[in-house]
């Protein structure tokens, strides 16, 4: 039994110090660089690190439509700088008690050169009405890198009774 466990041994430490084919080190050889198939009609809007959706029995294919409606006002506008850009972060207070789903909207007809415009909508359920803000109190966020910021000198969020405006 030492015998044999000693012959294991030495074979294992013998076989990872050459650089022969039985080596398990040496399995996949060293990398190398190849040059990666670019389509030239892309514009660059996919990003390579995220996968493409595949067909699933649990997901539809088809196109999600979202039905929220703007929060009541918005309380809250901040944009907190980071390091590649910003992120919006816009707290809103609905009608109702119970909002969800909330997101900021892009609202292409108030966007130009310099100015990002943005609705803040959620779905709402028919719950009550006189409740507690905090209960009718929604906050989201979007991020934006510096590339997306760059020219942009006034954001905008609107809700169903107000506009709030960030200038730089």
């Amino acid at each position: 039994m030492k015998k044999t466990l000693s012959v294991v041994i030495v074979a294992g430490l013998v076989l990872t110090g050459c650089s022969s084919s039985w080596n398990p080190v040496n399995w996949f050889g060293q990398s190398e660089s190849v040059p990666v198939n670019v389509d030239p009609s892309a514009t660059g809007a996919t990003n390579p690190l995220i996968p493409a959706r595949r067909a699933s029995i649990f997901r539809s294919n088809t196109a999600e439509l979202y039905l929220g409606s703007p929060i009541e006002t918005i309380s809250e506008l901040l944009i907190e700088r980071r390091p590649g850009g910003a992120i919006i972060r816009v707290t809103g207070t609905a009608n109702r008690a119970g909002p969800f789903e909330v997101r900021l909207i892009p609202d292409e007809t108030q966007t130009d050169g310099d100015t990002l415009a943005y609705t803040m909508n959620a779905l709402q359920s028919a719950g009550p009405v006189n409740v507690d803000a905090d209960a009718r109190s929604v906050t989201a966020a979007v991020w934006l890198t510096e590339q997306e910021l760059f020219g942009i000198r006034e954001v905008r969020v609107a809700g169903r009774s107000n506009v709030l405006v960030s200038r730089r």
